[in-house]
């Protein structure tokens, strides 16, 4: 990515204070989708990363992963996998649960929608804890499948998800286009 695609992109990034509770600066990212030069910018950053990764398959996270991930597959001519929140999914299902700072959450993936000849590239847009990204590597294993990678827009370094996710990669390649 280019310092200037990369300047762009953090332009179009809102902090919003105290949100979603009092003391925490949230970082928005809906100015950026809103402008379709910087939508387009990011899209076709994460996928020329998916296609140079050999991913076969793109994995969104819920819920703004699948709005960065949906037009990522398209553009790179893969398909497009959601991985929601339990419940949210009809027919048959991979779960697989996972702590949170302040309690659990569980995550699941429809069981066919994902097989040992994939590459799954993992799209989300900011890396916190690591939690939800760490949960959902071990889902797409469990599937089958094989991690090419993990593309995030946004890598809030001082919450430490990079050090907990490394273990998780195995070796599979963790790109932030910006980090913080």
């Amino acid at each position: 990515m280019t310092g200037a695609t990369r300047e762009l992109l953090l332009s179009r990034i809102r902090d919003v204070r105290d949100y979603p509770k009092q003391g925490v600066l949230f970082k928005d990212i809906t100015p950026l989708l809103a402008d379709p030069h910087a939508f387009t910018a990011l899209t076709d950053t994460l996928a020329e990363l998916c296609v140079r990764q050999g991913a076969t398959k793109i994995v969104g996270l819920e819920a703004r992963g699948f709005i960065l991930a949906a037009p990522v597959a398209v553009k790179a001519g893969m398909g497009f996998i959601p991985v929601r929140k339990a419940g949210k999914l009809p027919g048959a299902t991979l779960s697989q649960a996972y702590d949170l700072e302040y309690g659990s959450a569980e995550i699941e993936v429809h069981a066919e929608d994902l097989c040992a000849d994939d590459r799954v590239m993992v799209i989300d847009d900011v890396l916190a804890t690591g939690g939800t990204a760490e949960a959902s590597l071990e889902l797409i294993r469990r599937a089958g499948a094989e991690i090419a990678g993990v593309g995030i827009l946004l890598e809030l370094g001082f919450l430490g998800g990079r050090a907990r996710l490394e273990p998780a990669l195995r070796g599979a390649p963790l790109e932030c286009l910006i980090t913080l």
